[in-house]
């Protein structure tokens, strides 16, 4: 099989694997990008209806606290408009008892992003080259030569799709999914596999759940949207509809772990009977619906993501090292980040290090 040669490849698509590209594309530093999805953005999703893109991945940033972020969005030519919070709360018991609450505003205030959270990707994957990025490319084996690193495309129970030698190599993916899902010539140290299993994936356990409507009726009796649950199935709840017109939204995150989840129909009927019972009938006849249960993406979560983590992740390696085989191989993606890992700033700053460290 013909290897191909190459200067950088970057392992993974999702926000950290896109900006790295992005940064090397404006160093004029030749690369390929290779995801295994066919598309781009990793936990980034955004489905769009009637020209609105509802956010079933990452959903705020908050522009107090991510100065990357608000420098990105500069650049791109991106704007955010405020979370909607105003007006009351609501409370669902265990055993099933809603009540009306004070709300409980962000601090600091987070913002949504007109198109959603794709157009970052969007307006990114327009600065670099159109034949850098290779969809449908998993990547099953990295190997170290003596001048550089191999990787292999496709899947270790099959035939090769390709393989490809680069000086060096980002790897902008999950660290446990990597350990669980590429072999790696030479091991890696008990250490850095340990660590990267340990380190758990954000969002990898959640499910998320947005309904779209042509007319918010919460609002109109003074509800906010927001709405917690100890009973379920969405346990978080908040307003996400579009900035002053149509349509409007409740999305949420599902509070049942994903090991006694259902099939995403049984769900989505369990969650409009939920919204039906707590903002009034007419929440339960959205005009329309999307369900995404991340734990069953093979790209993002692993069987030790069953359980959702609530503490963002931490990934510590040897000695902190996030560069190892003499400088050729560099970790990416937000929970490799030293600050506000599991954040879209996190996978920014994670980015500009490896890039930093390539060139």
């Amino acid at each position: 099989m013909h290897t191909e040669k190459v200067d950088t490849i970057i392992i993974g698509g999702g926000l950290s694997g896109i900006y790295a590209a992005f940064l090397l594309s404006k160093k004029k530093k030749p690369y390929v990008l290779l995801e295994a999805r066919d598309r781009v953005g990793g936990r980034i999703l955004s489905p769009e209806h009637q020209g609105f893109f509802a956010d079933l991945g990452p959903s705020w940033y908050w522009p107090a606290i991510n100065p990357k972020v608000n420098a990105l969005l500069q650049t791109l030519g991106l704007n955010g408009y405020p979370q909607f919070e105003t007006g009351m709360g609501r409370f669902q018991a265990r055993d099933g008892h809603v009540e009306t609450i004070e709300g409980y505003p962000m601090e600091p205030p987070g913002c949504r992003l007109f198109g959603g959270m794709i157009s970052v990707v969007k307006g990114l994957c327009s600065r670099i080259p159109k034949d850098v990025i290779r969809l449908n490319h998993p990547v099953c084996e990295i190997e170290r030569m003596e001048n550089g690193v191999q990787v292999t495309v496709g899947r270790l129970d099959e035939k090769p799709k390709c393989r490809l030698f680069a000086s060096g190599i980002i790897l902008a993916l999950p660290p446990r999914l990597a350990a669980r899902s590429i072999l790696f010539t030479p091991d890696l140290s008990y250490d850095l596999t340990q660590a990267m299993l340990k380190s758990s994936t954000w969002m990898a356990g959640q499910a998320k759940f947005f309904a779209l409507y042509d007319k918010a009726d919460w609002r109109k009796i003074g509800l906010s949207g927001q709405g917690f649950s100890l009973c379920g199935p969405l346990g978080e709840i908040h307003d996400g509809s579009s900035d002053a017109t149509r349509p409007y939204g409740l999305t949420g995150f599902v509070g049942i772990p994903a090991l006694r989840r259902k099939d995403s129909e049984t769900m989505v009927r369990a969650i409009l009977t939920q919204l039906s019972l707590l903002y009034g009938q007419a929440a339960g006849r959205p005009v329309s619906v999307y369900y995404q249960d991340w734990a069953r993406e093979e790209f993002t979560a692993t069987e030790y993501d069953q359980r959702a983590a609530h503490d963002h992740p931490e990934f510590q390696p040897p000695s902190g090292k996030t560069s190892i085989w003499d400088g050729m191989f560099h970790f990416a993606g937000t929970e490799t980040a030293d600050h506000l890992r599991g954040y879209l700033e996190g996978a920014l700053s994670s980015a500009e290090r490896a890039v930093s460290a390539v060139i």
